[in-house]
């Protein structure tokens, strides 16, 4: 039996997708835009370390921890109502934060704005779901929408710094309220509102266990990302597991559940979550570890290591752009594969970099990663929400998101630790003559330590040093490329296991 052929979506539509850009940007460019003002507000507010890296990351810790409650409150209360509804509470908890007094009133403030942050990223993306029923449409609005997240993140670091040129550190919080105010002028008039008609009573208990669960595991993988294996974080993710166990249990039972675990049991769904996770693993440890190379292999300061984002986030946009209109002639799962056998194969040049190689080689690799691994991130994400019927696109989208969150999180600490303890591995059997025992402690630790540490040495000292950091450091740089290259190897399988059944996009199902 034929389906019926989906309405093809107008100019309103179209409209209407720019109007969610906005909001898409604004979020990716929080996330970034701190680091520039966090030494300015540090010293105002006399913030210690630990109270500045709460701070920075409760946040994100807030957003992964409620994605999946706001993903379906959007499918009850409706997707544009709970996008207002955040827009104006991103405004007044914006406004807070900016004028802050205290460490704790900022971290507070900080935390209300990651909650009205989860209520924005799954509506925006829903709320495309519904909007382009259209197979190719939708394909290339996610495209534009994942883009918008791109290009957020990587001027955040920018404009904070353009804005405390010229302002305090509250203004880089002040910059998101006319972007809200706009949204809340304009979102009546250009988006639909959609909700689902049969929805049941939100399930308070799983609203906790989801609490109980994200939380936990997000912020133990966070600590030992920072700071390795240490008690408290390893029980915090045990404690997040088990929770989450429960969580499934409960879902399983519930007549209207929080998440509907019947989104697993299509191949498409399930797979392309299970790609995207392990595809932004390898791509936030590339770029963990493709900062750490330019500052501290290369010694580039921080704005002109920043412009060496460009060409990757160039690249982000064309094959974001790019990979909906090969999806047209040929089936998802063959453009992703061939795409991650190309990112693959980005992962291998990255393999031969040494200390000597200078900026040029990691460029190359990292361009043709960026144009391997958007596709994964484009159609998995198009699949994701695709696949999910109408009523249910609010919980498809936050698990596309929270797979993200994830992802990013488990990228840094696993792979970022296992580079970590391939340099203090290499360093702890090299002779390091002339260093204090202390010094050669902090120098094995880690690379920035080591770099710190060789600053303040007499001259051929610390260079002594600082080679034998950066063999090390290239170590567990090249030993995470190779890894990287093979988990990508490995989802390309996977995807062609899981999606081979899916064809061209705007072709009949």
């Amino acid at each position: 039996m034929t389906d019926t052929i989906p309405v093809k979506a107008g100019a309103r539509e179209w409209i209407g997708l720019a109007v969610l850009a906005l909001p898409t940007i604004l979020l990716a460019l929080d996330l970034t835009v701190l680091y520039m003002a966090l030494p300015h507000l540090g010293a105002d507010l006399g913030a210690s370390n630990n109270q500045l890296l709460w701070i920075t990351d409760i946040y994100g810790f807030m957003i992964a921890g409620v994605l999946i409650t706001m993903g379906t409150l959007g499918d009850r209360v409706g997707r544009r109502r709970l996008l207002l509804i955040g827009a104006a509470a991103f405004i007044g908890a914006s406004i807070l934060a900016a004028y802050s007094t205290t460490p704790a009133m900022l971290i507070a403030t900080r935390a209300l704005l990651g909650l009205a942050g989860a209520t924005l990223t799954p509506s925006t993306l829903s709320l495309i779901g519904n909007m382009f029923r259209d197979p190719r449409q939708r394909s290339l609005a996610i495209g534009v929408w994942l883009t918008s997240f791109s290009v957020g993140g990587a001027i955040g670091p920018a404009v904070g710094g353009a804005l405390l040129e010229y302002f305090w550190w509250g203004s880089v919080f002040l910059m998101g309220v006319p972007v809200m105010v706009l949204l809340l002028c304009v979102g009546p008039f250009f988006l639909p509102e959609y909700r689902d008609p049969k929805a049941g009573r939100l399930d308070l208990f799983s609203v906790v266990l989801s609490l109980g669960a994200m939380l936990p595991i997000v912020y133990g993988v966070k600590e030992i990302a920072r700071y390795g294996v240490a008690a408290l974080p390893v029980l915090a993710l045990a404690g997040g597991l088990a929770v989450g166990a429960v969580f499934v249990r409960r879902q399983r039972s519930l007549a209207a559940p929080l998440l509907d675990m019947r989104l697993f049991a299509n191949r498409s769904f399930t797979g392309s979550l299970a790609g995207m996770l392990l595809g932004m693993i390898t791509l936030y440890s590339f770029t963990f570890f493709f900062t750490q190379y330019l500052q501290l292999i290369e010694g580039l300061p921080p704005f002109r290591a920043g412009l060496w984002f460009i060409p990757l986030a160039v690249t982000t946009i064309a094959a974001a752009m790019i990979a909906p209109l090969l999806a047209r002639r040929f089936p998802p799962a063959k453009v992703i594969a061939v795409g991650l056998v190309i990112a693959a194969a980005g992962f291998g040049v990255l393999t031969a970099l040494d200390a000597g190689s200078g900026v040029g080689l990691l460029i190359a690799g990292g361009v043709i990663i960026g144009v391997g691994i958007n596709p994964l991130l484009v159609l998995s994400t198009d699949l994701v929400v695709g696949s999910a019927p109408p009523e249910r696109t609010g919980s498809a989208a936050a698990m596309s998101e929270t797979g993200g969150e994830l992802g990013s999180s488990l990228g840094i600490a696993t792979f970022g630790t296992l580079g970590t303890a391939v340099y203090s591995g290499r360093l702890a059997g090299e002779e390091l003559p002339g260093l204090p025992p202390a010094a050669a402690e902090t120098a094995r630790d880690s690379f920035a330590g080591a770099f710190a540490t060789a600053q303040e040495l007499p001259e051929e000292t610390g260079a002594a040093l600082l080679s034998a950091a950066g063999d090390a450091f290239m170590a567990g740089m090249n030993m995470v490329t190779a890894l990287s290259a093979a988990v990508l190897l490995g989802v390309a399988v996977m995807v062609m296991t899981t999606m081979r059944h899916v064809r061209p996009l705007g072709q009949e199902r």
